[in-house]
């Protein structure tokens, strides 16, 4: 009998999903609104709307199949307590007054998945984690025992793997690399410091410089045109390919920020390869040439020229999902 894992990715807009096979063919996919379910008391009808969601796909697949188990990525998900931990765009209070030591928030979403389904199995794990284990078993890690994952997004994601392993730490929570601080006194963080990797390095990070950049220089730049509403990262990238002069700069400065940080970052890991995934990584050479010229710049010298840079192998528009299932493929 055919074998299938759902993979589920909840982001702060939807919830996607789909059931893959262990060779990453994915034979069904869906989608449910997140925002539609704001709010702390909101959280039992989003858990119920799912599984009724997931239910729906799978009735509509027209051959039998045992599901080996459920993976899930999300902010805040910790793979040792099957917990969400204190996301900071999901089910919300609506008192945001209430004194910060009473907004711990935990949602035991694997638990309540599992239930549902009769005690299959599922995993859950942060977001970008969940894309670290789709490229070590769909993408171009596969077989590579040491590598870095940079996820670019919104914000800046990452995962660790070491020695074929992924790095979680005593509490699960290791890897944070959008929150190195490489400039101090620099950006304000959503995480309430300054600045940290990910105001640089990330959509919202270079929409910032692209921003500065228009204060700073005099140069010519349809850029300036775009109301900071309706502005994108692709927009920037659009502008640079053009040979906008500010567009570009922009690019130059993320590569440096990141180049800079990646080049600490192989200090403490040695990998053999850094994989760069997301939006902004579709930018190309636009960020990949900058990046690779400031991380070699900085390099530890006994690294120099070791380490390769390139983009994943899972880019696309089911990566989250593909990502998602393999935390079960990983175990089975």
């Amino acid at each position: 009998m055919k074998k299938l894992a759902i993979g589920i990715d909840i982001g702060g807009i939807n919830t996607a999903f789909g059931l893959v096979d262990e060779q990453g063919e994915l034979y069904a996919e869906s989608v449910i609104s997140t925002r539609k379910y704001p709010y702390l008391e909101d959280y039992p009808t989003y858990v119920n709307d799912l599984c009724q969601a997931l239910r729906t796909m799978i009735e509509g697949i027209s051959f039998e199949f045992e599901l080996v188990g459920i993976g899930i990525g999300a902010p805040n998900a910790n793979i040792y307590s099957g917990l969400i931990e204190q996301p900071a765009n999901l089910w919300k209070f609506r008192d945001e007054e209430i004194n910060r030591d009473e907004k711990r928030r935990f949602y035991p979403l694997a638990e309540d998945i599992s239930k549902q389904f009769g005690g299959v199995k599922v995993l859950i794990t942060n977001d970008a984690n969940a894309a670290t284990i789709g490229e070590m078993v769909y993408g171009n890690a596969k077989g590579m025992k040491d590598f870095i994952m940079i996820t670019l997004g919104t914000g800046l994601g990452s995962g660790f793997v070491a020695n074929g392993e992924i790095i979680y730490g005593h509490d699960g929570f290791a890897g944070e690399f959008g929150h190195v601080i490489v400039e101090r006194g620099g950006r304000v963080c959503g995480c309430g410091r300054k600045g940290c990797l990910e105001t640089y390095v990330s959509a919202t990070g270079i929409k910032r410089t692209a921003f500065e950049l228009m204060a700073t220089m005099n140069d010519r730049s349809k850029l300036r045109e775009i109301p900071f509403a309706e502005f994108d990262a692709a927009m920037i990238s659009a502008a640079a390919e053009e040979g906008d002069p500010i567009a570009q700069e922009c690019f130059r400065f993320t590569g440096e920020m990141l180049g800079r940080a990646l080049a600490d970052a192989v200090t403490v890991t040695s990998p053999e390869a850094i994989f760069l995934f997301g939006g902004l990584a579709k930018a190309g050479k636009l960020l990949f040439e900058p990046t690779q010229q400031y991380m070699e710049e900085n390099m530890l010298f006994a690294y120099k020229n070791k380490v390769k840079l390139l983009p994943s192998g899972i880019q696309g528009k089911n990566a989250a999902i593909l990502g998602a299932s393999a935390l079960i493929w990983q175990q089975a």
